[in-house]
């Protein structure tokens, strides 16, 4: 561990311990054990181990940045750091994620480490989705662009406080958005949530932002979608040029 920590790793795996300690496999799960019960390392997932530093003994973990391109990896899964963590990163920070969130390409379990909670988010096309890599304190992850994240903010209403909370880290989020680049990302996703995402920036006064998008939504065979899918919208058109039946009102803090 000393050796690890001195080249700047902080995460390890039970074969890499097997490898450099041999021995029994009772005798390596035994001084695991008592690694973990002093606080000195926490394992998210079985076989994979992550060292605690003193400075983050009393939280029980460093963070989530710290580890999460390593799990990925140990775990054989493509991911991106996305929704309210990737706004944050980008700078929208008004509304402070309580969880680390994360999409990949399959369901996956949370993982819960000392004061560190990473939920996870399926999304099928995880590989398509533009990223940047962010640099953290062990190295780098892969963070959604802040235009995909845009566009997944959307999707994933549920898991980012829903509409208003939304349009609220939106309106931050809007500095950093690339109008150019807002058509490649839609090329990644989905017809509806762009649909969406247009007339939200729309209604938030941010049309200039929204005015690349539309003419992309324009090229499209549209049909009506729902601004808020779950909730019925009896009597009410569509938006004439996002084709979006405007079922909630939707109102951002900033």
């Amino acid at each position: 561990m000393d050796r690890l920590q001195g080249s700047g790793r902080y995460t390890f795996t039970a074969g890499e311990v097997a490898k450099v300690l041999g021995g029994s496999d009772a005798a390596r799960e035994a001084a695991l054990r008592r690694l973990k019960r002093k606080g000195r390392i926490v394992s998210p997932r079985r076989g994979f181990f992550v060292i605690v530093p003193v400075e983050y003994r009393s939280a029980g973990s460093p963070p989530a940045t710290w580890f999460i391109d390593d799990l990925m990896a140990y775990q054989g899964r493509p991911y991106y750091v996305g929704l309210l963590t990737a706004a944050e990163i980008h700078g929208a920070a008004h509304q402070r994620p309580q969880v680390f969130q994360v999409l990949t390409d399959v369901p996956m379990r949370p993982v819960e480490v000392g004061r560190v909670r990473i939920e996870f988010h399926r999304s099928r096309n995880t590989r398509a989705v533009p990223v940047e890599r962010a640099k953290t304190e062990t190295g780098s992850m892969r963070v959604s662009t802040p235009e995909a994240t845009a566009l997944d903010l959307m999707r994933y209403p549920e898991a980012c406080g829903y509409l208003d909370n939304v349009a609220t880290v939106l309106k931050e989020l809007v500095e950093r958005i690339d109008p150019r680049r807002i058509a490649k990302a839609v090329g990644s996703g989905r017809h509806p949530d762009a649909q969406r995402l247009g007339f939200l920036l729309e209604h938030l006064g941010l049309e200039k932002v929204a005015a690349p998008l539309a003419r992309v939504v324009a090229s499209w065979r549209r049909r009506p979608v729902l601004l808020r899918p779950e909730r019925g919208a009896r009597g009410l058109k569509h938006d004439p040029r996002w084709y979006v039946v405007p079922n909630e009102e939707v109102a951002s803090e900033l």
